[in-house]
């Protein structure tokens, strides 16, 4: 079960990073009317390249490369070893800290125009709670002595 709920990550995740995450009547920094997880890292491209960088690995890649970790240790095409290191690169991952910084500004609002969830957080926020999920069974299936 594992198995499969990983592999359908490898397809939601991508899905959620396009999907609308919230709809806003003005957002300056954005300038956009719906805002995806692809959506703000453009607009950040264009606002500081360094920090955007950053922020491309930590939120799309490191949590991409983690689940991609897990599905090659799901079907043994890589050894139960690599999973201290899969564990590390989910620290690195910055998904859930950019979810947490997205329900804060939703929560606090900008003081300007608007501002709506979209069914996109809600995937992006499923995404993140599943990685997490399969990410610690796999730890605890493939080395039960270990105690985190």
């Amino acid at each position: 079960m594992l198995r499969a709920a990983n592999l359908v990550l490898l397809v939601l995740f991508p899905l959620s990073w396009f999907a609308p995450l919230m709809r806003a009547g003005l957002l300056p920094f954005f300038g956009l009317d719906e805002i995806s997880v692809v959506t703000g890292l453009q607009a950040l491209w264009e606002k500081d390249v360094i920090l955007a960088l950053l922020v491309t690995f930590f939120a799309i890649f490191a949590p991409y490369l983690k689940t991609i970790g897990l599905a090659l240790v799901h079907y043994r095409l890589a050894s139960p070893r690599i999973l201290g290191v899969l564990h590390q690169l989910g620290r690195l991952a910055m998904a859930d800290i950019f979810l947490v910084a997205i329900y804060i500004v939703l929560a606090k609002g900008i003081g300007m125009g608007r501002i709506e969830t979209a069914w996109g957080l809600y995937l992006f926020t499923a995404c993140i709670l599943a990685s997490l999920a399969i990410s610690h069974m796999t730890e605890r299936e493939r080395l039960p002595g270990r105690a985190r």
